[in-house]
C-alpha cells in the first residue's frame, strides 16, 4: 500500500543538457527539419519538453567529439557569436523561456594557463573570462545563464570558486548560482564542510554518474544535489530503461532533484566516441533524415507532468517486486505519480555498474490521502519496452476514475513499464510527418568557403578534432582566395582531453575507402609551418591523437612528408618540394585500393605508396601544430 501524503520535500528540477561538440551538424539541418528537432527538444507539451539547457563554455579544446571555439581566443580577443551554443540556448528560450540555462567549461584557451595547462594560474583571470561569457550571453543575445560550473570532471580550486562568486556579485548577477564541481561527490562535499565560506558560495553540489547514490557529507551540506551529468548510454530501448530507472531513482536513493543527461541530441559523426548516445539522432544535416529515439518519450513522462518548483511527496520509494515510484505536487492541488518497473537486462547505463536485481509481474495498491483524497481521477501515460510486438512509447490510456467516496486504486505491473498518472490535462505526443530517408554523405562534396556575412562561424559538415577552424575573409587577397576557412588557434588549449599536436578538421562519410581530396592551402608562418589534406581517417574525438590515415603534409621549409599517421611517426615517403609561406598551393590527394598518390598544383609529386592500414575513414584538413593557415576550395570525391 503507497499512501500519498501533502508533506513535501525539496524543489525538483529535470533534464537535460547538452555538451562538448555534440550538436556540430544540427546547425547544419535544412528547414523546416532543423525546427522540428529543435521542438521535439524543447518544446513544452510536445516531446522531451527540456527542463534544463546545459552548454558547453567552448575553450578551444577536445572535449570528447570535437572542439568547441571559446569566445576568447587570444588574450584581447572577445567574440560572442562563435559556434553554435549561442544559437542553441536562443532556439530553446524561443520554445521554453522558462528553461533553466547552465554553462560549464571542460577547457580553456592557452593564454589563461600562461605557459602551464592549468586554468587556476591567476584566478581572478580565469574568473574574468567567464563571467565575460555570462555578460556577454545576456548583452549580445538576451539570455540570463542561472547556473555555472567549475571544470569538467576535473580538479576544483576552492579559492577560485570564492573569487568566481565575489566577481558574479561585483558584475551584479548575485541571481547565477555556482554549482560544484561536475566529478565525484567527494572531495568537494566535505571540502564544503570544512570550509564555511566555500559551504556560503557553493549553491548546487554537482555528481557525474552517482549510479542514483550519494554520500553522508554531500547531504550534510543541506545544499541541492544534482546528478549533473548522467546517461551518456546508446539511445536505443536500454537506453531508454537506463534513463527511465535513474531519473526516478536518482531522487529516491540519492535524493537529487535533478538528471541532465549526456547527451542533448546525437548530431556527430557516429563513428566518434559514443555515436548516438543522445536522447535523439541526427547526424545527417545533407539529408535530412533524424530518428525520435525511445528516450525521448522517457523524458516526456516526467518533464510533461512537472515543473522547476514542483515538489517530491515523502511517499516515494521501490515496489515490493522491483521498479520504483516517485510523486510530485506544485503545492496548489496538482499531482503526478511517475512509476517505473525496468528490468536489470533492460536498463544497463553506460556506466557505472549495476548490481543485480529482479523485477517481476506485480500489483500496486496506492491510497491517496490528505487534500489528494479530492482528485476525482487521474490521466494515464503508458510506456512498454522491449519486444515489437508489445512495445508502446508514451500512449496515452483511458484516465482513471477514482468513483465516489474511494481514495484508492490499484495497477498491475510488469516488467520494463512506465507509468505517469497526473491530474494535469496538457500532455501530448508531439509529431512531423516522415522525415527524409536516410543517405549517406554525398559522394562528391565541394565548398569554396564563399560566405560574406555567416551565420555560423564553422563551415558545415567540418568536425574540428583539434584547433578551430573558422571562416575568414582575407583582406590582403581581394581575388579568388578572399574568403576561407582559416585555423585560428596559436597555441595549444588548457585541455580535456588528449588533443593531437597538430590541428585537425574531419569531413565526410566513415565508410569512405577509395577517395581523391583537393583543397588549395596557404601556410603562415615562414620556416617551421606546414598544413596536410587526408584521407581514411580512422580515428576523432578524445582518440585523436593516435589518428591513422593518409597525411600528405606541405612544409615553409620546401619539403613534403606522406605519413600513415597525425602524429607523423609512420613515414611513407618525404622529399623536396619548390614551396615556401604566404604563398597559395593547391594539394590533391588520391586514395585507391592499397595506393596513394598526390600532386601539387596539379603535378605528380608522389605516387604509388603503399598503403595497408586503415581501410577507410574522414576526409580532413589540418595543421603540423597550433598555427594560423587558410584553405580554400576544398574538393572530395569518393568512388567507394
Amino acid at each position: 500500500m503507497r499512501r500519498w501524503q501533502t508533506n513535501v520535500l525539496k524543489n525538483h528540477l529535470k533534464i537535460i543538457q547538452n555538451l562538448e561538440a555534440t550538436s556540430r551538424l544540427l546547425v547544419n539541418y535544412p528547414e523546416p527539419y532543423r525546427s522540428q528537432i529543435l521542438d521535439y527538444l524543447f518544446k513544452p507539451n510536445f516531446g522531451a519538453s527540456l527542463h534544463i539547457l546545459k552548454v558547453e563554455i567552448g575553450g578551444d579544446g577536445q572535449t570528447t567529439d570535437g572542439t568547441e571555439p571559446s569566445h576568447m581566443h587570444y588574450a584581447l580577443d572577445e567574440n560572442y557569436f562563435r559556434g553554435y551554443e549561442w544559437w542553441l540556448m536562443k532556439e530553446a528560450k524561443k520554445r521554453n523561456p522558462n528553461i533553466t540555462l547552465m554553462g560549464l567549461p571542460w577547457s580553456f584557451p592557452g593564454w589563461l594557463g600562461k605557459g602551464f595547462n592549468w586554468p587556476y594560474v591567476n584566478l581572478q583571470l580565469t574568473a574574468y573570462y567567464v563571467v565575460s561569457w555570462i555578460v556577454g550571453a545576456k548583452y549580445y543575445h538576451d539570455l540570463d545563464i542561472d547556473y555555472i560550473g567549475i571544470w569538467n570532471e576535473r580538479t576544483f580550486d576552492s579559492d577560485y570558486i570564492k573569487v568566481l562568486r565575489r566577481m558574479l556579485n561585483y558584475q551584479g548577477l548575485q541571481r547565477v548560482k555556482i554549482i560544484a564541481s561536475d566529478n565525484l561527490w567527494e572531495p568537494i562535499a566535505a571540502s564544503m564542510l570544512l570550509d564555511p565560506e566555500l559551504l556560503k558560495v557553493i549553491d548546487v553540489i554537482g555528481a557525474h554518474y552517482p549510479g542514483t547514490h550519494t554520500v553522508k557529507d554531500a547531504r550534510l551540506t543541506e545544499k541541492k544535489l544534482w546528478s549533473s551529468e548522467d546517461f551518456s548510454t546508446l539511445n536505443n530501448d536500454v537506453g531508454a530503461g537506463c534513463w527511465a530507472r535513474v531519473l526516478n531513482q536518482n531522487y529516491i536513493n540519492g535524493y537529487m532533484t535533478s538528471t541532465i543527461a549526456w547527451n542533448l541530441v546525437a548530431s556527430y559523426y557516429e563513428q566518434l566516441p559514443y555515436g548516438r548516445c543522445g536522447l535523439m539522432t541526427a547526424q545527417e544535416p545533407w539529408s535530412g533524415h533524424y530518428v525520435v529515439e525511445s528516450p525521448i518519450w522517457i523524458s516526456a513522462h516526467t518533464t510533461q507532468f512537472t515543473q522547476p518548483g514542483w515538489y517530491y511527496l515523502k511517499t516515494v520509494g521501490h515496489l515490493e517486486k522491483g521498479g520504483s515510484y516517485v510523486a510530485l505536487t506544485d503545492g496548489l492541488g496538482n499531482l503526478t505519480i511517475i512509476i517505473e518497473t525496468m528490468s536489470h537486462k533492460q536498463s544497463k547505463c553506460i556506466r557505472p555498474f549495476l548490481p543485480y536485481f529482479n523485477v517481476s509481474r506485480q500489483y500496486a495498491t496506492f491510497i491517496l490521502k490528505g487534500s489528494f483524497s479530492e482528485i476525482p481521477g487521474l490521466q494515464v501515460w503508458y510506456t512498454k519496452l522491449g519486444k515489437p510486438s508489445e512495445r508502446f512509447l508514451f500512449k496515452q490510456l483511458d484516465s482513471l476514475w477514482l468513483p465516489d467516496g474511494s481514495d484508492s486504486f490499484t495497477l498491475e505491473l510488469q516488467a520494463d513499464e512506465l507509468f505517469t498518472l497526473t491530474t494535469l490535462t496538457a500532455g501530448t505526443k508531439g509529431s512531423y510527418p516522415v522525415p527524409p530517408r536516410s543517405q549517406p554523405f554525398p559522394r562528391i562534396y565541394k565548398d569554396d568557403f564563399n560566405v560574406d556575412y555567416p551565420f555560423f562561424t564553422e563551415a558545415p559538415n567540418f568536425a574540428d578534432q583539434t584547433g578551430v577552424f573558422e571562416y575568414f575573409t582575407n583582406m590582403e587577397d581581394p581575388g579568388e582566395h578572399r574568403f576561407t576557412l582559416r585555423q585560428v588557434l596559436n597555441q595549444r588549449p588548457i585541455t580535456w582531453a588528449a588533443d593531437a599536436y597538430n590541428t585537425i578538421s574531419v569531413i565526410g562519410d566513415y565508410k569512405w575507402s577509395n577517395v581523391t581530396i583537393k583543397c588549395d592551402v596557404y601556410i603562415e608562418t615562414p620556416q617551421t609551418g606546414g598544413v596536410f589534406i587526408a584521407g581514411r581517417v580512422n580515428k576523432g574525438g578524445i582518440l585523436i591523437r593516435s589518428a591513422r590515415g593518409v597525411f600528405f603534409w606541405i612544409f615553409a621549409n620546401g619539403t613534403y612528408r606522406v605519413t600513415g599517421d597525425l602524429a607523423g611517426w609512420m613515414i611513407y615517403a618525404l622529399g623536396q618540394a619548390d614551396i615556401r609561406a604566404k604563398k597559395w598551393y593547391t594539394l590533391t590527394l588520391t586514395i585507391k585500393g592499397h595506393f596513394s598518390s598526390g600532386m601539387l598544383n596539379g603535378k605528380p609529386l608522389w605516387t604509388n605508396v603503399p598503403v595497408n592500414f586503415p581501410k577507410n575513414g574522414w576526409a580532413a584538413i589540418g595543421t603540423h601544430f597550433f598555427e594560423f593557415a587558410q584553405f580554400d576550395n576544398f574538393y572530395v570525391e569518393a568512388m567507394g
